[in-house]
């Protein structure tokens, strides 16, 4: 059912030529693929998706609208040759996928390669309940911190090609008792949901969430006190002009992690080497790391959002 609900709302997404309702469906695609992640027991992912994919992607992808107007321009190009391109990769797509091993199969190359390892010692090496995160901020920490330097950078890109933003005060809809009632459920929702960032951001060693997912959930609350309460409020909150250095304070702690390892003899990011005791190394290691993570992505998904709601509207 999920499955088929994705391809009715990707065909529609397709025909559609009013670019708001593509966007309203990119965003119900976002949910149904969490749900779909929940389905197959993938928590942590499905988070992320909801997070990132409903929330934070359709916020920019309407701030790009108010910029380029919601009306697709008519195609001046004939489409046979993309089409011939997306038919060609699909093909081969659909021929790789003969080869894949079945879901869900004990015999897939994957289950019998590492994973055994991970599900057997992980609580051992780590103390982390939470596999997912042992995995990646643990066994995985290089790649991860590579991950993070990724989204730091394209922060970066984004406010070089853009700018970082000036305060201003956002267009207004409705009357002025509309935006009151507004303002008021607002100031009522972001102390909870700044509170369930924090929760999500040191409680990913037990359950799901994490430094990505917190992040997101921080940007989310600002961007939600900024769409109410115009730029020039936001920004005496949080300047434009601290997110670059909070991006790169988050990457800068999550490096330094790595750096102590290696002043007392250890491999980088070896976790063990920040304690006497293995494990609790381990937790200390994550927790900076996860902190690192979450300064990150949340600085510069904001910043993104600044760069894109302060621009104006293009001619």
């Amino acid at each position: 059912m999920l499955l088929a609900l994705l391809l009715a709302v990707a065909f529609a997404a397709v025909r559609m030529r009013d670019l708001f309702s593509v966007v309203m469906l990119f965003s119900i695609y976002s949910l149904l693929t969490a749900a779909l992640f929940m389905d197959l027991d993938a928590v942590d992912v499905a988070f992320t998706e909801a997070a990132v994919g409903a929330g934070v992607s359709t916020i920019l992808m309407l701030a790009s609208l108010r910029l380029v107007g919601r009306s697709e321009q008519a195609r001046r190009r004939n489409p046979l040759l993309a089409l011939s391109v997306v038919a060609v990769t699909g093909a081969a797509l659909i021929y790789g996928l003969s080869d894949a091993p079945l879901l869900g199969d004990p015999n897939a190359p994957a289950q019998q390669h590492v994973a055994p390892y991970y599900i057997q010692n992980a609580m051992a090496d780590t103390g982390v309940p939470n596999l997912v995160t042992a995995v990646l901020a643990s066994y995985r920490g290089f790649d991860t911190f590579g991950e993070t330097l990724v989204v730091f950078t394209a922060g970066l890109a984004v406010m070089l090609l853009l700018g970082s933003g000036r305060a201003r005060d956002n267009q207004q809809y409705g009357s002025e008792d509309d935006r009151n009632i507004q303002r008021l459920v607002v100031r009522a929702l972001i102390p909870w949901i700044l509170v369930f960032a924090l929760y999500v951001q040191f409680h990913g060693d037990f359950g799901a969430g994490g430094g990505f997912q917190a992040g997101v959930i921080f940007a989310s609350a600002f961007v939600l006190f900024d769409l109410v309460h115009g730029h020039r409020v936001t920004a005496q909150v949080i300047p434009a002009h601290w997110l670059p250095r909070l991006g790169a304070l988050g990457a800068l702690i999550y490096g330094g992690v790595g750096l102590c390892s290696l002043f007392v003899g250890q491999p980088f990011l070896d976790y063990a080497a920040l304690a006497q005791d293995p494990i609790a190394g381990q937790h200390l290691g994550i927790l900076l790391v996860e902190l690192g993570v979450g300064l990150t992505v949340f600085s510069v998904i904001t910043a993104i959002y600044y760069a894109f709601s302060t621009r104006e509207q293009l001619r």
